[in-house]
């Protein structure tokens, strides 16, 4: 079929060639009309190819992947790898038949032949870069592919595709030798490691975080010295994607997870709770040793009363066998209200069912200061969903502010504005009165 174009086209030839000779057209019109007509079949015939290969052939490729039982050749659909292919074939057809068409005009015949070989050239890279992201999705299928993340990996790999395609196609055009092309490179290795600083940087960093598990997407981290915290959406060759609870996007360079500490709560949600430890100041001169009546009060609240019985009967043996004079506050042992506040909570929050008693569970004091006594809460909730373990923080401490002055205790706060004003209006009025 191609043999009878190319005849008909030199039977083109000749009758133009005999037009010529019956007009007064310039010679050069002549060599222009013959090329264009010789382009445009040229250009008919390989879109007629293309055309097959992209509506026909691809049609039915396709059909017969999505009816196949194995997912795996789905993702060569999903990443087109059969419609890149597909876009080859044109340039076939113009590598094929470019010596029949243009083999009268040299310079041409030239560039249409290398223009060809160079669109090839880049189809097949392009080609290649979506047969990785194939095998990208086919990993991700993996159960182990979470903890092991290699979207860095494939992204190094496509930047060395591109790479090789673009010195194939520099060999091609000048002719030197690919060997030489690295020898050059080698000597350009100062520049290009500064130009490829952060890819190199990325791609160890990638090995690092990888290998030692440190950070996978899905996972919750806070980097505070870029301001982020929240969600890992993406892991890539130079950058790390956190999805932060405001909903912002921010954007860290994978050699800074190493280089820089960073927090990840993985830990805490594979875990059976989520931490609590939050403290509250208690005034040191509302302190004071319990007497019987408070005692007798005490008892009447169900977390205590068990407790403050098993207690007053250690105290009072204790006291009795050493002969203590108890009329004497110093003499002997004693509950103080502070003590017996400090055990209130620790039952209270044992008996909390929305606390883990499993894990790590304290109610202890802190070193004082001039701000009070600090009264630590140290427990973990067994909800880790960040509202509900903000719920449970909140109605315990709501509780504790509540019902700390039943025991005689007073939050320590510093003095506001109203305070002021209350005290010099009380000073006022004893002024006036006197």
């Amino acid at each position: 079929m191609f043999d009878n174009l190319i005849k008909k086209s030199d039977d083109l030839r000749k009758w133009l060639t005999d037009l010529l000779e019956t007009t007064i057209l310039p010679e050069w019109t002549f060599a222009l009309i013959d090329l264009g007509l010789r382009a445009l079949i040229l250009f008919i015939l390989s879109f007629l190819v293309y055309y097959v290969a992209k509506k026909i052939l691809l049609f039915y490729t396709i059909k017969l992947v999505r009816k196949t039982k194995s997912r795996y050749d789905d993702y060569l659909v999903h990443r087109r790898v059969f419609h890149r292919i597909s876009h080859i074939a044109p340039a076939i057809v113009i590598y094929a038949l470019d010596e029949s068409f243009f083999g009268i005009y040299p310079s041409i015949l030239k560039i249409t032949h290398t223009l060809a070989i160079i669109y090839m050239i880049g189809i097949v890279f392009w080609t290649l870069q979506a047969a990785l992201s194939v095998l990208e999705d086919i990993y991700n299928t993996k159960p182990y592919a979470i903890e092991r993340p290699i979207r860095s990996y494939i992204q190094l790999l496509n930047l060395i595709t591109i790479i090789v395609g673009a010195l194939l196609i520099i060999t091609y055009l000048t002719g030197v030798d690919v060997a030489k092309i690295f020898a050059g490179l080698g000597a350009m290795a100062a520049i290009l490691l500064l130009i490829f600083k952060d890819t190199i940087l990325g791609f160890v960093a990638g090995i690092q975080l990888s290998a030692n598990k440190m950070m996978r997407v899905g996972d919750w981290i806070s980097m505070p010295t870029h301001n982020a915290d929240g969600t890992v959406l993406e892991v890539t060759l130079n950058t790390v994607k956190v999805q932060n609870w405001d909903r912002t996007i921010t954007t860290i360079p994978t050699y800074a997870l190493v280089a820089s500490p960073f927090m990840n709560w993985r830990g805490m949600e594979e875990s059976g709770g989520r931490r609590i430890m939050r403290s509250i100041n208690v005034d040191m001169r509302s302190v004071k040793f319990c007497t019987p009546e408070m005692l007798a009060k005490y008892k009447k609240i169900h977390h205590l009363k068990d407790y403050i019985e098993q207690r007053q009967t250690e105290i009072e043996n204790y006291n009795k066998e050493l002969g203590v004079d108890e009329s004497v506050t110093v003499n002997g042992r004693r509950m103080t209200n502070l003590g017996v506040f400090r055990k209130y909570l620790e039952n209270y929050c044992i008996r909390h069912p929305r606390l883990n008693t499993d894990m790590t569970f304290l109610i202890r004091h802190l070193q004082p200061s001039e701000k009070g006594i600090p009264i630590q809460v140290y427990v973990f909730s067994k909800e880790k969903a960040w509202a509900v373990y903000e719920e449970i923080q909140a109605d315990i401490f709501d509780h504790i502010l509540a019902i700390i002055p039943e025991f005689g205790l007073r939050v320590f706060q510093e003095p506001s504005g109203d305070d002021l004003q209350t005290a010099i209006s009380g000073l006022g009025d004893l002024l006036q009165n006197k």
